[in-house]
């Protein structure tokens, strides 16, 4: 099954790859593998924004999380031209913006993790960092990057 179809069964549309907020681009291909740029949370084209453990729910923060894994999804199918060149997802990167005292980044986190299992089956599960900050770009709630292993053109 490809992985459109795949995403057609679980009722996922991919939203439209966000343009670079600065001075990069967001997906370098080299040597095999795909390294895409940090994605921000829009949900319906709104940014989430706040703190885990302020003014940011469990639940939102892992919904932000799983917007964010559909950006790479979406920055990768622009960049590959079809996400069935995703031979796997290596590793992502979770930052949460949060508190002091907010010790649930691997949950948030888990809402990117989760989209890639579901979408790429075994090869969806990766090697994973879920690190809190005490701020990120445009005040998000929670920012993702990849590693992903792409089979050639």
């Amino acid at each position: 099954m490809s992985i459109e179809a795949r995403l057609q069964e679980l009722g996922i549309t991919l939203p439209e790859a966000a343009a670079p907020v600065a001075s990069y681009v967001p997906v370098v291909v080299h040597g095999g593998m795909a390294h895409v740029s940090g994605q921000l949370p829009f949900v319906d084209g709104a940014l989430v924004t706040g703190r885990l453990g302020e003014d940011v729910s469990l639940e939102q923060g892992t919904a932000a999380a799983r917007a964010c894994g559909l950006m790479i999804l979406a920055q990768l199918k622009a960049a590959l031209g079809s996400l069935d060149r995703v031979e796997r997802i290596v590793k992502l990167g979770a930052f949460v913006n949060s508190t002091g005292n907010f010790a649930d980044q691997p949950k948030i986190a888990n809402g990117a993790s989760e989209l890639m299992a579901e979408v790429f089956g075994d090869a969806g599960r990766h090697a994973r960092s879920a690190v809190g900050v005490p701020v990120l770009p445009l005040g998000a709630a929670v920012e993702v990057d990849a590693i992903v292993a792409v089979k050639p053109a």
